[in-house]
């Protein structure tokens, strides 16, 4: 009761401040009556409103009254819609702007009641731009446009300059003027004011159409249904003129998805005490979205929590409450650092005079210290000089050597290099000689097969000769063997075509390799020539010919028999010379 108080007070302060004073009391207390459905007598009405110092309201105020005779007594079964609009009536023509604005009365008013429930709880009502930021951003989600954050950070930081935050008028006058709705028309300005109106102040969650299962005719009937925190009542139209029902939720409530059957499609049932529903939705996303809500309802009956944006709306309320003392401590603490600090300011003003003294001091002693810094960086300077002479000629003698040393190491690097390339030139030789080996085979092979497939070809020519001088009896049943025959000597006749193409080729592969071990053997005599006249030492091992060599006890001989011949003659020619 103690917030649906204060809920009332901020829009009965609206309608009371707008009332001549001479009348306001009388007119308000009535009307206040009349939609709260509290219960008043006119004659002790106009009791309480006497112009003597007698009634109650003239000697102690208005509010003693409110509280007492009228706020006491509400029972909560009241149209707040209504109340609120009995207030804005009582307040809108004496403070609404003339100005032309982009939202309608009907507008204006919902934003007026939205700034009654995020003001803060202190007379005159503001609200602060955490607030007005809050709102708008739920405005423009509503609209489905983005969000300007950088032109409401320069929107707040002019706001706070001036003031603390806006009135309910100037509230109403920044949304109408369109500054953060730029490019929208009134219609979807409209609808979305509307949309955050029910959800911030009618306890709207969700609603929309869906397919409900009646009790009696089990017939499905198109329905408009708005969740709110306790109750999801079902209408005929949007318009909630005509309302059809509603199922009260509690903690024993609980919902689930069905299956798909007698034609209808993303079914859920909501299972309460006393009965069960059975409800389509339009489409698998709207089922879910459906069930996650009245899920999330329920458990927040079963906690006591209240609903989701009242929540919000206070946790935001504490954390300003925190952020507020929380700066006061921080002003009291400057403070304290702030006459702390003239302490030390004091305390350093005197260090700075005995440092001063401590200065003057110092530059003498410098000054000393410079001078024979001096006398020594001259001594310094001509050993300096004598050194780097003596150095000069050491790095002289440091190059030259290297020079020597680069040239004998290039030398060596270019000996290695030739005998690498002539380690490769051999390689290629003998890569060569074994080609030539593999191709001489490969046609020996391709000249056996071309032999063979001949003598099949005049064989099967044979037994064809044989098969035409058979009687006529049997020429019919050898007729498809003969045929097959003849397909086959075509097969053999296109074998022993591909066996002479691939002769051909070997042919063609076996010069290609003759060229390339001519080219090799060129290549090894004309690296030998290199190597012996660089060096003079250096013996080729040559490729030897092609007739037969001589084999000792560790392999082949690395000479013919007609070098043996040549060299036992010489031994002979000298042994002969030396005896």
């Amino acid at each position: 009761m103690v917030g649906l108080k204060e809920e009332l007070l901020k829009s009965i302060w609206h309608a009371f401040t707008a009332l001549d004073l001479d009348r306001s009391g009388k007119v308000l207390s009535h009307n206040l009556c009349t939609v709260l459905n509290v219960p008043h007598d006119p004659v002790a009405l106009e009791e309480h409103f006497r112009d003597d110092d007698e009634g109650p309201v003239s000697n102690q105020g208005y509010m003693p009254y409110l509280n007492k005779f009228i706020l006491e007594k509400v029972q909560g079964n009241f149209d707040k819609v209504e109340f609120n609009r009995m207030c804005w009536t009582l307040c809108a023509k004496k403070n609404l702007s003339k100005s032309p604005l982009l939202i309608s009365d009907e507008d204006a008013f919902k934003v007026w009641v939205i700034f009654n429930f995020l003001s803060e709880d202190k007379y005159p009502l503001i609200i602060v731009p955490e607030e007005i930021e809050y709102l708008l951003k739920k405005i423009t989600e509503a609209m489905g446009a983005g969000w300007q954050q950088e032109q409401f950070d320069h929107y707040k930081i002019a706001l706070n300059t001036s003031r603390e935050g806006l009135s309910a008028w100037e509230l109403i006058d920044l949304i109408g003027s369109g500054q953060f709705s730029k490019g929208m028309d009134r219609q979807t300005v409209s609808m979305a004011i509307n949309e955050v109106f029910n959800e911030l102040i009618l306890d709207v969650l969700k609603q929309g159409y869906m397919l409900k299962k009646g009790h009696k005719r089990k017939n499905w009937m198109e329905r408009w249904f708005v969740l709110k925190p306790n109750v999801i009542s079902y209408y005929v139209s949007e318009d909630l003129k005509d309302k059809k029902g509603d199922i009260i939720l509690d903690g024993n409530c609980c919902v689930e998805a069905l299956p798909d059957k007698d034609g209808k499609k993303c079914l859920f049932l909501i299972k309460c005490l006393d009965k069960t529903f059975e409800i389509s939705a339009s489409d698998k996303k709207k089922k879910q979205e459906w069930i996650q809500a009245i899920q999330s309802t329920v458990s927040l009956l079963r906690a006591g929590s209240p609903p989701p944006h009242k929540e919000a709306r206070q946790k935001r309320k504490e954390l300003r409450q925190k952020l507020l003392a929380e700066q006061e401590e921080l002003e009291r603490q400057m403070k304290e650092l702030q006459a702390a600090n003239e302490n030390k300011q004091k305390e350093l003003e005197t260090v700075r005079k005995q440092l001063e003294a401590a200065a003057a001091r110092a530059a003498e002693e410098e000054k000393k210290r410079l001078q024979t810094q001096v006398e020594l960086q001259d001594r310094f300077s001509l050993e300096l000089e004598r050194e780097k002479m003596v150095r000069q000629k050491m790095e002289e003698q440091v190059a030259q050597k290297s020079s020597e040393l680069e040239q004998y190491l290039q030398r060596v690097r270019e000996l290695e290099e030739m005998y690498k390339q002539l380690q490769e030139a051999l390689e290629d030789e003998k890569q060569a000689r074994q080609d030539e080996e593999t191709v001489r085979k490969l046609q020996a092979r391709l000249l056996e097969e071309e032999t063979a497939k001949r003598a099949e070809l005049e064989k099967w020519h044979l037994q064809q000769q044989q098969t035409i001088q058979m009687t006529e009896a049997e020429k019919q049943e050898l007729e498809n063997q003969r045929m097959m025959k003849e397909q086959a000597l075509q097969v053999a006749m296109q074998q022993l075509k591909q066996l002479e193409l691939e002769r051909k080729e070997a042919l063609e592969q076996y010069e290609e390799v003759k060229k390339k071990l001519e080219t090799a053997a060129n290549n090894t005599k004309s690296w030998k020539d290199k190597v012996a006249h660089h060096e003079g030492l250096i013996r080729l091992i040559e490729p030897g010919s092609k007739n037969p060599h001589l084999i000792t006890n560790w392999g082949p001989a690395a000479f013919t028999e007609a070098e043996l011949e040549e060299r036992q003659r010489s031994w002979k020619g000298k042994k002969a010379t030396s005896e």
